[in-house]
């Protein structure tokens, strides 16, 4: 399959609000070798690693956002 081709189905693993669907993401994007692709398939991972939950998203979905995830947007984090 050409790039596209496999790159598409992967990204609803990488905007899953799911630590194990991140991992299958980043193996998934790894075998696509595609480094730009990759880089954004980890900064996804690691977000949800580190919050279980896509910060940038809470006031669009009515969440209270804790302190460090008020710190991490304000300090220019991962917007989507």
């Amino acid at each position: 399959a050409r790039p596209l081709e496999f790159g598409r189905p992967v990204q609803p693993l990488e905007h899953a609000e799911d630590l194990e669907a991140q991992r299958r993401s980043v193996v998934l994007f790894e075998a696509l070798a595609d480094a730009e692709k990759l880089r954004f398939a980890r900064i996804h991972h690691d977000i949800i690693a580190r919050f279980g939950r896509f910060p940038h998203r809470n006031a669009a979905l009515g969440r209270k956002s804790t302190a460090e995830e008020l710190l991490f947007l304000a300090e220019g984090g991962f917007a989507g």
